[in-house]
């Protein structure tokens, strides 16, 4: 088994709490690619994180969360500026996310700042997540897919809080046709498809980025499961079981992770049937991140997934 090289963003959440009565900003470090990348490693497969971190003592966290999560950080730069944050409350389990620090410490990694053999020798690339909003970065994905040589993943993860200016979204939606003309396998959530194609069913997004090239699409629908567009299938619901959720952070990125641990055992599934399955498992996966509070802290084993849902 090889190792997956997860490019995005680290930084550091405030989640909105409650403590012997009082609203308190709880820290968990977070940022949906280092969520991914945490989740790999969590569920038995190795795992690069490239990126950029801060030079506070938040960014020295980060680097040693990572470390301690068996995630390498050779790929990881520090950069002189502070740890982006990003405060966190909660609709129900729903997240949602404002971000502060400028300029933002997730988005200077460049294309010069690449370890081309790192990625060159990955059997997985990810990218995706709000780090292609900003040029530079931009400019290292792209860079980064052109010169991945196994299989491609891309996730747009969208912060609708993020698109300022005019022509944003449309950029993004630029973006992320370049992107899913050379996946893989994309993986996007409902909130996104809604946000970036208005008005169309999830069914018909994900048919349609199959046509823009993606190999496998997974369209997430929370507590309904998802939508799968798998080779030249029609596209089917995968549903999800039935859990206690208190706090759905992370959930989207569990499930790109269960997709490239066993993307990394045991590559594509030959038939949709295969995908079926593998998605039936990364639901589970997500099932169980929405049982705990946090992010990447609540990424599980496959032991602790199988236990709680008895396969």
């Amino acid at each position: 088994m090889g190792y997956a090289v997860v490019l995005g963003e680290a930084l550091v959440d405030l989640l909105d709490s409650e403590l012997d009565g009082e609203r308190v900003y709880r820290q968990a470090i977070g940022g949906g690619p280092l969520n991914v990348a945490v989740g790999v490693a969590r569920l038995g497969g190795a795992a690069q994180f490239v990126g950029s971190l801060g030079d506070d003592a938040l960014g020295g966290r980060i680097r040693s969360f990572l470390t301690a999560a068996d995630v390498g950080v050779a790929g990881a730069i520090t950069v002189p500026a502070p740890t982006t944050l990003a405060v966190v409350t909660y609709a129900g389990p729903e997240p949602d996310f404002r971000f502060y620090g400028e300029p933002a410490s997730y988005g200077l990694l460049g294309p010069d700042d690449l370890e081309l053999a790192l990625l060159e020798g990955a059997d997985v690339l990810y990218c995706g997540s709000i780090v292609l909003l900003q040029p530079g970065t931009l400019a290292a994905a792209r860079r980064a897919w052109s010169l991945a040589t196994g299989l491609r993943v891309f996730d747009p993860n969208v912060r609708p809080r993020l698109l300022t200016g005019p022509g944003a979204l449309e950029e993004l939606r630029e973006v992320v046709a370049e992107f899913a003309a050379g996946a893989h396998l994309v993986k996007l959530s409902a909130a996104d498809a809604v946000l970036l194609y208005p008005g169309e069913p999830v069914e018909g997004v994900a048919v349609y980025l199959r046509e823009l090239g993606a190999a496998t699409v997974v369209v997430t629908l929370g507590a309904a499961g998802a939508v799968l567009a798998a080779a030249d299938a029609d596209p089917v619901r995968v549903p999800a079981p039935t859990v206690n959720a208190i706090d759905a952070t992370g959930a989207g990125d569990s499930v790109m992770a269960a997709l490239i641990a066993d993307l990394l055992v045991d590559g594509e599934p030959e038939d949709p049937a295969g995908w079926v399955d593998r998605v039936a498992f990364a639901l589970r996966v997500a099932g169980l991140v929405c049982e705990s509070p946090g992010g990447a802290t609540a990424m599980p084993t496959r032991a602790a997934v199988q236990n709680r849902f008895n396969t």
